[in-house]
């Protein structure tokens, strides 16, 4: 039988990995938020700011960095 190893939060990354990841995507929703004042009926930059900037923090943690829930996976 082969031995699983599962991997917890206590393995995964340490605390100031996840203090400087956690900033960073906040900093990106917070823009997202900043970028709604500029939005006007004439201008939809701003939206498609916020709409990038609003997936990007939660696509960049979720896909990229691997902190999408993975039941199951070994």
């Amino acid at each position: 039988m082969s031995k699983i190893i599962a991997k917890t939060p206590q393995n995964e990354n340490s605390l100031v990995s996840s203090i400087v990841i956690f900033a960073l995507m906040m900093a990106l929703f917070l823009g997202c938020l900043y970028s709604l004042n500029f939005l006007t009926l004439g201008n939809p930059w701003p939206m498609a700011a916020c709409l990038v900037l609003f997936t990007a923090s939660f696509l960049i943690p979720q896909q990229f960095l691997g902190r999408s829930d993975s039941a199951g996976e070994n």
